[in-house]
């Protein structure tokens, strides 16, 4: 049993297996309930039971397929109405290794529909509660490919970027509001990700390779250093500073009333 401070409820998506998982296990060890939600119900069952018996927490389990419309709205529901949680973990994605122009791009649409869609769709439904309570975190698993799209397929480092950047506007409409705000990039991680993506993990050098225990244990205490985006292989935060201090550097000059000189369009 722990008796560590109650701290609410959170919702962990994609958390039958892997990086979910994972996270299910550390929360509910530092003071949450949890609702899992996963499309295997059975998983979900075994790991409830297990975390049950060793931390005797409340844990509810949701069997949802997050590519399903129906089934994000039921999720969506749960977020609305639930005023025990006080975390989300949009964790729940698909990875695709493959070049662009070998892929199905129906295969990519669906990576799509549950990579952007489902996860902007869950934070919509949580974030006003949030507000209104003045607390809450919302935790973003993106990935390296957010920042090095070249590195794996294009749609997938699409739709990373994409939640690398809606997490950093949320941190920048709702910090002021009690609203933390994590994106999480990990490089490789020893995952069935890959197995799933077609490129076993295996193959890959395996000093690139991460576990997933230590991937989320570094991500947690990236949360707990306050960090907006956390690279959990990164020796040096001063690197992702610097990052992105060249990215503001760029601001005034984003838009201006006339062309760069250097185009030659006004003489």
């Amino acid at each position: 049993m722990n008796d560590t401070a109650h701290k609410g409820t959170a919702l962990i998506t994609g958390a039958s297996s892997g990086i979910g998982a994972i996270y299910a296990d550390r929360l509910a060890r530092r003071g949450y309930d949890l609702i899992l939600v996963a499309r295997n119900r059975e998983r979900l069952d075994q790991l409830a039971d297990r975390l049950t018996t060793a931390t005797g927490r409340s844990i509810e389990v949701v069997a949802a397929d997050l590519g399903n419309k129906a089934d994000v709205r039921r999720i969506e529901e749960i977020l609305r109405t639930d005023s025990s949680i006080t975390m989300l973990v949009n964790n729940a994605g698909v990875g695709g290794a493959g070049p662009l122009l070998v892929s199905n791009v129906d295969t990519m649409e669906a990576m799509i529909d549950l990579n952007v869609t489902a996860l902007t769709r869950l934070t919509y439904a949580i974030a006003p509660a949030f507000v209104a309570r003045g607390a809450g975190t919302i935790v973003n698993i993106a990935s390296i490919v957010a920042v090095a799209p070249e590195v794996l397929n294009g749609v997938y480092g699409g739709t990373k970027a994409f939640v690398l950047a809606l997490s950093q506007s949320l941190h920048h409409e709702l910090a002021s509001k009690g609203i933390r705000v994590q994106a999480v990039l990990p490089g490789a991680t020893r995952t069935e990700f890959w197995d799933i993506a077609g490129h076993p993990v295996e193959n890959l050098p395996q000093g690139i390779v991460m576990s997933a225990d230590d991937l989320v244990d570094a991500a947690l205490a990236g949360l707990d250093l306050g960090e907006l985006a956390t690279v959990p292989s990164l020796p040096d935060a001063a690197d992702w500073a610097a990052f992105e201090a060249a990215r503001a550097a760029l601001g005034p000059n984003l838009s201006r009333s006339e062309p760069a000189a250097r185009y030659g369009v006004r003489q």
